[in-house]
């Protein structure tokens, strides 16, 4: 593992910076909603998180989990996702032992309501999570603990950011939670998104502090910028109305929904 990399605008940067033996990494793909899902296990003790599962896609992790011999302990989501339901419910049921993990700020049920600073733990390695709110006033960011990557939900995304426009979105949030939780760490720690549009997998903090278009804005004008993206709603937002509208209401059950 040592000589393998990562491919990052054009520059060749390797998976783990510690020393012993690396985290295992996995990168996945649900092209529907073009979210990425990240596995990250303990070669050693074999212990293992997933973090933002997709619903249709659950059975695919479930299946490489028990393939390459891990245990899943948590099944951790960034924030409560609007263009897809979280399979995180599902690999409960597929996987007996792995909890479901999610801020408390989110206002779904889980097993684990995290907080800023909580660290989730597998094996040799941990999770610290960093409150990212704006996108949502849930979302979290989870930096692994030698700040070698950083899984940052839809707060930063490769050249971009997530919209603030519903769920009690706010871009004056959004921005100081970027700069201030994901801006100040190292510049070669990798950038893993919980979603990609273009095809690019992977960046570092050090790039985006230069180059992101809208986050290398001052406050007052990337607040312009968002507040005029007029973007359209997701795909599957109706699906996402149904399960978070209480079920006095017609819906699902709102905050009583288990992720």
């Amino acid at each position: 593992m040592a000589g393998s990399a990562l491919r990052v605008a054009g520059r060749r940067l390797s998976q783990h910076t510690g020393s012993g033996v690396p985290v295992l990494l996995r990168q996945m793909f649900e092209p529907k909603s073009c979210t990425y899902t990240y596995l990250l296990g303990d070669r050693e003790s074999r212990e293992a998180v997933l973090i933002d599962p997709v619903l249709e896609t659950a059975q695919r992790d479930a299946q490489l989990i028990k393939e390459l011999g891990l245990r899943l302990l948590y099944a951790v989501n960034t924030h409560c996702h609007a263009d897809h339901i979280t399979g995180s419910g599902l690999l409960r049921s597929l996987l007996p032992g792995c909890q479901s993990v999610i801020s408390r700020l989110s206002g779904a049920q889980a097993d684990w309501h995290i907080e800023d600073g909580d660290s989730i733990q597998f094996g040799r390695f941990a999770l610290e999570t960093r409150a990212s709110p704006g996108h949502t006033p849930g979302c979290v960011t989870f930096v692994l603990n030698d700040h070698s990557m950083a899984f940052t939900g839809d707060a930063l995304l490769i050249r971009g950011c997530g919209r603030t426009d519903f769920q009690q979105g706010c871009a004056k949030t959004l921005y100081h939670s970027v700069h201030e939780k994901i801006f100040t760490l190292p510049g070669n720690c990798l950038i893993y998104p919980a979603h990609d549009y273009h095809g690019l997998t992977v960046s570092t903090v050090e790039e985006e502090r230069t180059l992101n278009p809208r986050l290398t804005l001052n406050c007052e004008e990337f607040v312009k910028v968002m507040n005029k993206l007029n973007l359209p709603k997701p795909q599957q937002i109706g699906e996402w109305l149904r399960i978070w509208t209480p079920a006095s209401e017609g819906g699902a059950g709102g905050l009583d929904t288990w992720v």
